[in-house]
């Protein structure tokens, strides 16, 4: 029977590719990502539309990768991204051997990955290069179809793809079954994340409506449909396309009367088959598609003729679809009709002639297949090594959610398969780490709690401190604590074990802001390290922790001290880790409480060099960049800042080292005023925090709260800030501060404005927590101190703002923020001084000055909002913001050339200039740049401003003046 199916029009969907084809390529900008998802009923046409889209991108240029997930729990690592390439490897011509080279060394290096300490994240980050290498500059886009079965691993590339950190323009376009999304599928949580991402869209497929239904069938039939044809079809099919056609087919054939429900439909379509050919289709049903040929021809052990007649009549009845690669379902509801009509000893029959083929096929075994139908045959005893293998196999490729699958499994076949040889402790203990490395935090402590009631279970001390690791990684760091002082008073206790548990013990109480108790857990570990040999590590954890504390609260310099005797510790002790820790520690300290921001960020890109050197650039340095670029900003470098950030994009982070960066980053694009930007981040960051403590979500909602006042929406400012006074979990005072500066501001703000109501409560709350600060940073360090004593000026002042703003305390906010050598805060202190002195009527002549001066340090920094508040206040108050008017020029032509006409460009306003000088457009500027098109946008409007021009033709004449020749 000639094919139909394939060539039956695609209707009611070209408004559908459109706006997919947009999202994917038309608004995604180069070094950006997009995605659309589409979800819908089983039949409604997500397969062909996916196939209709890649085609037409191809056209269009992209490089379309399509690869399909595996219909089973236990799907190997990364699997689809695989297929795809191998694909795309297959299809592509002598011409493109660079492509080809590219794609093979990445299948390659996939093949060869080895887990580390870093190995699920590096191996993503390489995926990412590879594609960016198969790329070659084009628009790439991966097509992914039956996402619902998608493997955790490739769960994890689309969110580190998607989070756009790297300059690959990357679109995916992938197909999800809606009804397989229910109860707690892990998708569904992934899905609900990707959708606060701008960039990410999900569509759900509806069903054909009643013309459209008709128009499909009769496309189908090949003539216009009755009346009550036309009736029938669509009261049968409900608009699903898959069941039109397979109506309109049998209406075509003359095939009458059949059943009204789907499973008679696909029954009668599998009846109809010859012998051979109906065993293929439940064959094929079983299996894990695609399945090969040769693997066909091993479970159904026909002759190669008949086998071939067999497979090409399923085809023809359109329930097979035969590719390189091998069989599949035209549609995977066979295989549920399918699944009901084997007896039990039928299916077990088939699963395990599945297994015994793969088992004897020479070559590596793929041993989640194994496992899966060694399983369903009924096997446990066989089916126990394939999941053990399968698990380890998932551990060398960093793909620790398939590894907890297999271990999971593994236990369970254990249970099942009666006296076997098997070390339970074992398994206990591997799937417990595996669950605790992919998050599953709650199955760690349940699996940890079985090994510990088995006998010859682990020693009860180190139990201990396992069980305090997985309760701190899963936000429970009360009982977390409580482990650690129950492992300390343990018996069995070793003195390495009670080295280590007191040095993690202190780490975690400087996390949580204990400096006091910290300081003292830590002077304990590092006594108890000096009696057991080869313990740098924990004396560098306790000393990093000690150093620390008393910086913070008694004398910085002995802190200081020794902190940098845990770096040089840590590298005599040559452990690259340990290195990074303590560098890291040291520039938090410098750049955070103590201040001292121009060595901070001179040691944290010291720091970040070295760790690249040790070959973990990716992790700890990305940290140690995000803390020189947080300190770039305090000082008012933020064009330095700016390409600390791109410096440090190029190392592709993800997870917590993702989020210190684009944290760094929002602070610059909020100052900016790009509100896109800084959203846009924000959004990455909530899809990257899983559970984070105050560390990430303080700073979190702090920099939320500031985007929503900049963008007048001030009590979503508001409910930011509250929400980070509940979430706290430490009284670290440093962290705080900020955030009730914001919260004050928000309501100061909303009474300015008189848009939002004041909220009487959250202020008393605000300033109640404010004199907690006060109260608690009094027994701290003067550098520490002098920090919190900056915020509570701006708090005191704001409160002011609710009654009548009071200039002088604005004032002592100004001397307070000079001190300390912080531009931005200053200059919002001027134009609040200014404020308040003009609403007085007194001292105009200062008032102005103070506007000048913030005037001068907004526009140096590049802080549109700033710079706007400023203007429309100097408007209002007819203040001129110039200390000289400009003559000898009409207004919109460009100055005449001066000593220096770029003296007062900053040195990245500088930079853009000189490409704008060349012609480059905003796009291509951020592309060279690595930065986002609106920021550029914003350099060019001050720029624009500074040198008095009103079109790029002047600009770019002024930077040819002062570099001729």
């Amino acid at each position: 029977m000639a094919s139909d199916v394939d060539t039956a029009p695609l209707v009611g969907r070209a408004e559908l590719v459109r706006t997919v084809r947009s999202a994917l390529l038309g608004d995604a900008a180069h070094g950006q990502t997009a995605a659309v998802f589409l979800t819908g009923e089983s039949g409604v046409g997500k397969t062909r539309l996916l196939g209709e889209i890649g085609d037409r991108l191809r056209d269009q240029g992209a490089v379309v990768l399509t690869g399909s997930c595996l219909d089973i729990g236990d799907a190997s690592p990364l699997h689809p991204l695989l297929q795809a390439l191998r694909r795309y490897d297959a299809d592509l011509s002598a011409s493109r051997a660079r492509s080809s080279s590219a794609v093979r060394g990445l299948l390659q290096m996939v093949a060869d990955e080895t887990a580390g300490p870093d190995g699920a994240g590096a191996l993503l980050e390489r995926v990412s290069r590879g594609l960016h290498l198969i790329a070659e500059g084009r628009p790439l886009v991966l097509i992914l179809d039956d996402l619902q079965w998608v493997d955790r691993s490739t769960r994890q590339l689309l969110l580190y793809l998607l989070a756009g950190l790297g300059d690959l323009q990357l679109s995916v376009l992938a197909a999800v079954r809606a009804e397989s999304l229910q109860g707690a599928h892990p998708l569904r949580r992934v899905l609900t994340e990707l959708r606060r991402l701008r960039t990410v869209r999900v569509l759900d497929l509806a069903p054909l409506s009643r013309t459209e239904t008709e128009e499909l069938a009769a496309a189908v039939v090949g003539r216009p449909l009755s009346g009550d044809a036309a009736d029938q079809v669509w009261q049968r099919s409900g608009g699903n396309p898959f069941v039109i056609e397979e109506l309109a087919r049998d209406l075509r054939d003359g095939r009458d009367g059949l059943s009204e429900t789907l499973r008679e439909i696909f029954l009668d379509r599998v009846d109809a088959l010859p012998q051979h050919a109906h065993a293929v289709v439940h064959a094929v049903a079983a299996g894990v598609e695609p399945v090969q040929h040769w693997l066909l021809a091993e479970v159904l052990r026909l002759p190669e003729d008949e086998l071939i007649d067999a497979a090409r009549a399923a085809v023809a009845h359109r329930l097979l679809v035969g590719a390189d690669d091998g069989y599949r379902l035209r549609h995977r509801l066979v295989a549920e009709v399918l699944a009901h009509e084997l007896l039990p000893a039928e299916r077990s029959g088939l699963h395990r002639r599945y297994a015994e083929a793969l088992t004897a096929a020479p070559g590596e075994l793929h041993q989640a297949r194994l496992a899966h139908h060694w399983r369903l045959a009924g096997d446990p005893a066989r089916a126990l090594p394939a999941a053990v293998a399968a698990a380890q196999e998932a551990e060398r490729l960093g793909g620790y959610a398939e590894a907890h699958r297999h271990w999971s499994a593994a236990l369970q076949l254990a249970a099942d398969s009666g006296p076997l040889a098997v070390d339970r402790v074992e398994l206990l203990g591997n799937a417990a780490e595996a669950a605790h490395h992919c998050g599953e935090h709650a199955r760690a402590l349940a699996l940890l709690e079985e090994l510990a009631t088995l006998q010859g279970s682990e020693p009860t001390c180190a139990l201990h401190i396992r069980r305090a690791r997985y309760l701190a990684a899963a936000g429970r760091s009360a009982l977390a604590e409580e482990e650690y002082q129950r492992a300390l008073k343990a018996a069995d206790c070793s003195p390495r074990d009670r080295a280590a548990a007191a040095a993690r013990l202190a780490e975690l109480l400087l996390h949580l802001g204990r400096y006091a108790d910290a300081g003292e857990r830590a002077r304990e570990a590092l006594a108890l390290a000096e009696n057991v040999e080869g313990s740098a590590t924990e004396v560098v954890l306790a000393s990093s922790a000690l150093g620390f504390s008393d910086a913070f609260l008694e004398d910085p310099d002995a802190g200081l001290a020794v902190m940098r005797d845990a770096l040089d510790t840590a590298e005599r002790a040559g452990q690259p880790e340990d290195v990074a820790c303590a560098y890291l520690h040291l520039a938090e300290l410098l750049t955070g409480p103590l201040n001292i921001l121009e060595e901070g960020v001179v040691v944290a890109r010291r720091g970040a060099e070295r760790v690249a050197e040790l070959g973990l650039g990716r992790t700890w340095g990305t940290r140690l960049l995000a803390i020189a670029i947080n300190g770039l900003f305090r000082v008012g470098q933020w064009a330095e800042a700016e390409k600390v950030v791109a410096a440090a994009l190029r190392h592709r982070p993800s997870g917590a080292d993702a989020v210190e960066l684009l944290l760094a980053r929002c602070r610059l694009s909020v100052g900016y005023g790009d509100i896109e930007a800084a959203g846009r981040d924000l959004d990455a960051v909530a899809t990257l925090l899983a559970g984070g403590g105050a560390r990430h979500v303080i700073p979190l909602l702090t920099l939320r709260s500031g985007l929503a006042m900049w963008e007048g929406r001030h009590d979503v400012a508001r409910m930011a800030v509250q929400r980070g006074l509940t979430e706290i979990r430490s009284d670290d005072v440093m962290i705080l501060s900020a955030l009730v500066w914001h919260g004050l501001r928000a309501e100061a703000e909303a009474h300015a404005s008189r848009t939002v109501e004041v909220d009487p409560t959250a202020v008393r709350r605000l300033r109640d927590v404010a004199d907690r600060m006060a109260r608690k940073s009094a027994g701290a360090a003067r550098p520490v101190r002098s920090v919190v004593e900056g915020f509570l000026a701006l708090c005191a002042a704001e409160v002011s703002r609710l009654d009548g703003s009071d200039p002088e305390l604005w004032a002592t906010s100004v001397a307070e923020w000079d001190r300390r050598n912080h531009p931005y805060p200053a200059a919002y202190s001027r134009l609040r001084q200014a404020e308040a002195l003009l609403a007085r009527r007194s001292r105009l002549a200062t008032a102005g000055k103070l506007l000048r001066e913030a005037y001068e340090v907004a526009q140096g920094l590049g802080a549109v909002p700033l710079t706007s508040e400023i203007r429309e206040l100097a408007g209002r108050a007819r203040v001129s913001l110039e200390e000289r008017e400009p003559t000898g020029a009409t207004r919109g032509a460009p100055t005449q050339a001066s000593d220096d006409e770029l003296a007062a460009l900053t040195a990245r306003e500088r930079e853009v200039l000189a490409l704008v000088a060349e012609g480059l457009t905003n796009k291509e500027i951020g592309q060279r740049l690595f930065i986002s098109e609106r920021t550029i946008g914003v350099h060019v409007s001050h720029i624009f401003d500074k040198l008095q021009v009103r079109t790029r033709v002047q600009a770019s004449a002024i930077q040819l003046r002062n570099h001729r020749g």
